[in-house]
């Protein structure tokens, strides 16, 4: 007490300024208006920049104009400019600027960081380079701060394409600094990589005085974007200096030109690993199919002890599924109960289709009910889940309550739906439901809508309005359309009709395997065994070969995958 009485009431009040809340304000003001303090720009200002910070614009402004009408002055302007800055609106910067200049008051280094950085919100390219005349006049140039917001102005300038060259200004801003820090190097380097303009990156890289871990990254990221493996292999290998980004950065780009083995190669030499690490692996794996690799590694890294997150449960979930492993798929929804971790939309969808894809419905849904956050992505796939299992009207219902609780559907939560009514025989509801999607949700139907209600009418036998539906839809037929087309022919045993949609398979040069064997059989059932022929030999001239089937097995704690070798009773030679 007595130590803070002897220290000079004014002196007490930026201390107090930075410590109270909005609610003590009110009383700060009083006392500067009681004690006269109020006439100390500098104390004023302090308390302008304080109201700003709780974003109360207005209290700023009723203090600001008590305060100006009394003694304008630049710290009130700054402190105000800085406010409408950060809190908008931003044209209400740039207008106190302007009232500045017209009272006669000057800007100072404090103000045009605010200016520019307002001009770089609204996108101002023009009132931005006007601001950039008065700093050179004003010989601000060299200032850190003002420089950094020219050189953010021309970026966003740049990336927003509202002005030509900008980069070229932002370079030229660059060169003129006086003192660089290597987060500027690093940002230069980093928004030529951004634009694309690798080599200019490589040119300023090389000039640098001295370089980071962020640096060699930056780099590394722009060989990455460029799709140039070779020499950003050959960069990362030479690289003094690496960190866990610059090994999984690697890895990654390693594992999307589709080298799965040289990304485990890097992975297993990696000297540390994180858990973004071990997603990025995990996922690779999935996204190309190698789901029994996913699972095993993902074993390995439980047994490392390494914590996963919900990247890592939504990679191991979609193997499980894919794998049709519903005791791992269990597993992890228990540690996810145990460890107390709460759904969220993207770890609980990955959960329900799992439990759909292992033939666990009933599980599939307790999930979706007991899922707190379920985003329109999470309904979709339950909806699709139920048709898949023949629960048609449950599929029905929740659409219904989706309309009821006024979510936003999709055009994914019409193709879920009209999938429903495809496999349940539901014509009419289908022809409903397909036409209310513009008409009621102002969703315009995509070629996809059109071959899931061709799919539906050529299931139940109407091929004569599937077939004028295809000739009236505003899109050219693809492989789904004519492929379900040709299914409903087989059902009618139509050859005239499968020969039509033969060809405008053929117009298409589709690869798909099912497409031919379809044609093949149904000629072979009508006895056109010549015909049967062609559509085989047509297969073998577009080197195209029918995928064969496999079995997955679960044997203990390891998931095996294996193929059949036909012979003549067709069994499987390999067994576990």
């Amino acid at each position: 007490m007595c130590a803070a009485a002897s220290v000079p009431f004014h002196q007490q009040i930026p201390h107090l300024l930075t410590r109270c809340g909005f609610c003590h304000l009110d009383q700060i003001h009083g006392l500067l208006i009681t004690t006269s303090l109020f006439r100390s720009p500098t104390l004023s200002s302090l308390l302008l920049r304080r109201a700003t910070d709780f974003g109360r614009m207005d209290y700023a402004e009723h203090l600001f104009f008590y305060f100006s009408a009394a003694a304008p002055h630049v710290l009130l302007y700054n402190s105000m400019i800085r406010g409408y800055a950060y809190s908008g609106p931003h044209e209400s910067s740039l207008h106190m600027f302007e009232e500045m200049l017209q009272r006669g008051l000057k800007p100072n280094n404090f103000t045009y960081p605010y200016v520019l950085d307002s001009c770089t919100r609204l996108g101002n390219n023009g009132y931005g380079k006007k601001s950039h005349c008065q700093v050179i006049k004003t010989g601000y140039d060299t200032v850190a701060s003002v420089a950094s917001s020219l050189l953010s102005f021309y970026i966003e300038m740049e990336r927003s394409r509202l002005a030509v060259g900008a980069l070229v200004d932002a370079r030229r801003v660059f060169d003129g600094m006086m003192t660089k820090t290597i987060g500027l190097w690093n940002r230069m380097v980093s928004e030529y990589i951004g634009f694309g303009d690798v080599e200019s990156a490589k040119r300023l890289f090389d000039d640098m005085p001295q370089r980071d871990v962020v640096s060699w990254n930056s780099m590394l990221s722009g060989y990455l974007r460029s799709l140039d493996k070779k020499r950003a292999l050959d960069f990362f290998r030479r690289m003094p200096v690496t960190d866990v980004v610059s090994w999984t950065s690697m890895m990654m780009a390693l594992s999307k030109a589709g080298d799965l083995r040289a990304a485990r190669r890097l992975f297993d030499e990696m000297p540390e690993r994180n858990v973004v690490s071990w997603n990025c692996m995990l996922s690779s794996y999935t996204s190309h199919g190698e789901y029994q690799q996913a699972c095993k590694l993902f074993s390995q890294m439980q047994s490392q002890g390494v914590a996963p997150d919900g990247y890592t449960f939504v990679s191991a979930l979609s193997a499980c599924a894919h794998l049709g492993d519903l005791e791992t798929g269990k597993w992890i929804h228990f540690s996810l109960i145990r460890d107390g971790l709460q759904l969220g939309a993207i770890v609980g969808t990955a959960l329900i289709e799992m439990y759909a894809k292992c033939s666990d419905i009933d599980s599939a849904f307790k999930v979706f009910i007991k899922m707190v956050e379920k985003d329109v992505f999470c309904w979709n796939v339950m909806i699709k889940a139920f048709a898949t299992h023949g629960r048609i009207k449950d599929s029905l219902k929740l659409f219904d309550l989706m309309i009821r609780k006024g979510l936003k559907l999709n055009g994914v939560t019409f193709l879920s739906v009209l999938f429903a009514c495809s496999h349940g025989g539901l014509v009419e509801e289908g022809r409903q439901i397909f036409n209310s999607m513009e008409k009621d949700f102002g969703i315009q139907p995509r070629i996809q809508h059109y071959g899931c209600l061709i799919d539906l009418l050529c299931r139940n036998g109407q091929l004569e309005e599937a077939q004028a539906l295809i000739t009236e839809m505003p899109y050219k037929p693809d492989i789904a359309v004519w492929g379900a087309l040709l299914g409903g022919c087989r059902t009618r045993s139509d050859l005239k009709s499968a020969e039509q949609a033969m060809e405008g398979m053929q117009e298409l040069e589709t690869d798909e395997s099912g497409v031919y064997v379809l044609v093949s059989n149904m000629y072979a059932t009508s006895s056109q065994y010549n015909e049967a022929l062609k559509a085989r030999e047509m297969m073998e001239q577009r080197n195209i070969w029918k995928t064969t089937g496999c079995s997955t097995v679960i044997k203990e704690t390891d998931v095996v995958q294996f193929e059949p070798e036909f012979s003549a009773n067709c069994f499987h030679t390999r067994s576990l």
